[in-house]
């Protein structure tokens, strides 16, 4: 799938909503890392780091989501596409 550059923000907002619906919290934080899902006290995160461009923020959210599994909720076909395509990158 070809996603334009201007594209990857309006994703970045999708994938967040995917992960709202699985019950994970996404922050952007600072640091020296490129970011994951981990859990903490028991509350599922994906950590990203802020400094990173764009794509490789969708990049990493989708390869989060695939690990959370997103087969239980409604996913667009169009969002699964991408999740799955992203998350074999990252």
């Amino acid at each position: 799938m070809k996603i334009k550059e201007k594209e990857f923000e309006e994703i970045l907002q999708e994938l967040k909503s995917v992960a709202d619906q699985l019950g994970a919290n996404v922050r952007f934080e600072k640091g020296d890392f490129k970011g994951g899902y981990c859990i903490i006290y028991e509350k599922k995160v994906i950590v990203i780091n802020k400094m990173t461009n764009v794509q490789k923020k969708v990049m990493i959210l989708s390869a989060a989501l695939k690990e959370l599994g997103i087969d239980s909720i409604y996913v667009t076909p169009r969002v699964r596409e991408i999740i799955d395509e992203m998350a074999g990158i990252a």
